[in-house]
């Protein structure tokens, strides 16, 4: 699962474009940030750009499909990441487009994400 120095180097090459971006070790890969929000991940030299709704169909007319890890229970567990196009890495505008959408659905889930109800303290006992 691991990531190549290689590859980290390339990645920040990259997002150097987009302002405030921070890459950085989680779980073996590299999570991408801006503002504290995580909106790309790289697990395996693989590039993941969140996607959230509608915006899936245009990862899937390039032929990308989303992450999708093992449950403790050997499930299939699809997560809202998927596999960056290849040719985006030769593209810096369209790179840098995608990056950006990715950054506004994470930014969005952020935001639209209902609030946790505080736990119940447990009576001493």
């Amino acid at each position: 699962m691991a990531v190549s120095p290689g590859f980290k180097v390339f990645l920040d090459e990259q997002f150097a474009p987009l302002p405030g971006v921070t890459i950085r070790k989680m779980f073996g890969g590299l999570g991408v940030f801006r503002d504290g929000i995580m909106f790309a991940m790289s697990v395996e030299d693989t590039l993941y750009l969140r996607c959230e709704g509608e915006r899936a169909a245009d990862f899937e007319a390039e032929g990308s499909a989303p992450v999708v890890f093992k449950t403790h229970t050997g499930k299939d567990m699809p997560m809202p990441y998927w596999r960056a196009p290849e040719r985006l890495f030769d593209e810096p505008e369209a790179f840098r487009d995608w990056a950006e959408r990715a950054f506004a659905d994470a930014w969005r889930m952020k935001v639209e994400k209902p609030a946790r109800k505080p736990r119940k303290a447990r009576a001493a006992g």
